[in-house]
């Protein structure tokens, strides 16, 4: 009976990871297309981001690098919950590399703890946990590496350290990600490559 339980639950696991509930599903986005061209569309509630004032004089000039500790739909899942009080701009499934954008990058999502730091940059979450890199894989480094320099190239972000940073890097974060086993290295380099 409990290997019966362990097989339903990596069963529903895994299918929760392919199916996206309908609260989290894909819908147009407003105003045109998503900011990056390969995104689909899965909105984050309007109770969970700011929608700034003076939206022309926001300037972007960092990229925060996250890690979810979380699957790809429950974490989508989460920013379309309005009480979670927390979004960000992309989420990276690991085992395709596929982006869903669920905040505009005109609009300042909640990611990185630090209001400054949520002005001034885009957040981008990546399935999977800080302690587990097989989740870490290569098509997964490859999308993010490309919708990382895409959103560089737009606003003028050097490719650097500097200015992609992880979680755990920005002022006051109590987070560890994207943790020990992010290799900044290749990610900084297949950046780089991207145009």
């Amino acid at each position: 009976m409990h290997r019966r339980r362990i097989i339903q639950y990596a069963a529903a696991t895994v299918g929760a990871a392919v199916v996206l509930p309908s609260s989290v599903r894909a819908v147009a986005a407003p105003k045109g297309a998503t900011d990056y061209a390969t995104a689909l569309w899965v909105p984050a509630a309007a109770a969970n981001y700011t929608v700034p004032s003076r939206p022309s004089e926001r300037r972007i000039d960092r990229v925060v690098i996250h890690v979810a500790q979380q699957l790809f739909t429950p974490t989508a899942g989460i920013f379309s919950t309005p009480s979670k009080q927390v979004s960000a701009h992309y989420v990276v499934r690991s085992g395709d590399g596929h982006v869903a954008q669920c905040v505009r990058e005109k609009d300042i999502a909640w990611h990185a703890g630090n209001w400054s730091w949520n002005t001034r940059s885009i957040g981008i979450e990546h399935e999977g946990w800080v302690d587990r890199p097989e989740f870490f894989t290569d098509v997964m480094y490859l999308r993010s590496a490309g919708l990382t320099a895409d959103i560089c190239d737009r606003h003028g972000i050097p490719k650097d350290r500097e200015h992609i940073v992880g979680h755990h890097e920005v002022p006051g974060s109590d987070h560890t990600d994207p943790g020990v086993h992010w290799d900044w290295e290749r990610y900084l380099r297949l950046v780089r490559d991207a145009d």
